[in-house]
């Protein structure tokens, strides 16, 4: 994301997270931004694992076709989803707990996934949180010599799979 507005925004949620998902969508499109919804479409019970991954899915293609995605995941606590995020190369994946780890997550790794608890947050805080997270610009400089340490991480892994 890098501090330019996103071209897409993918979201997900598990029934835990649905209703938040569904009044943040609305923020956002009426924001003007181009949202992607990976569903759940209702309460009804689906397992998390399953959304979060085609949402980062969705996210580093986007990445790798040369545009500037983001996703945001709502599940009951948003660990759950962060934890799965996290397996996806490429994918930056942050648990969005108050303004100061939101902003401090773009500034200094870059997170291109932000993971809500739709059963803690309240609608405007993580409206809020949302909003911050996506005006935050990444910080570059210093915080590079890291994010490259990270995607070096990442290919020995794979190479060791």
């Amino acid at each position: 994301m890098s501090g330019v507005k996103p071209s897409k925004i993918f979201m997900g949620a598990d029934h835990g997270g649905f209703e938040m998902k569904e009044q943040l969508k609305a923020h956002l499109i009426a924001q003007g931004y181009d949202v992607a919804d990976f569903g759940t479409h209702s309460k009804e019970a689906v397992d998390f694992p399953d959304v979060a991954f085609l949402v980062t899915q969705a996210v580093t293609g986007n990445h790798n076709a040369g545009g500037r995605a983001v996703g945001i995941l709502v599940d009951s606590i948003g660990q759950g989803s962060a934890v799965v995020a996290n397996k996806v190369m490429g994918i930056r994946a942050v648990v969005a707990m108050d303004a100061f780890s939101v902003k401090s997550s773009r500034e200094h790794t870059d997170a291109n996934v932000l993971c809500l608890g739709g059963a803690w947050l309240g609608p405007g805080l993580a409206r809020d949180l949302v909003d911050l997270w996506l005006e935050t610009p990444y910080g570059g400089g210093r915080h590079q010599r890291r994010l490259d340490k990270i995607t070096q991480i990442e290919k020995q892994t794979m190479k060791d799979v």
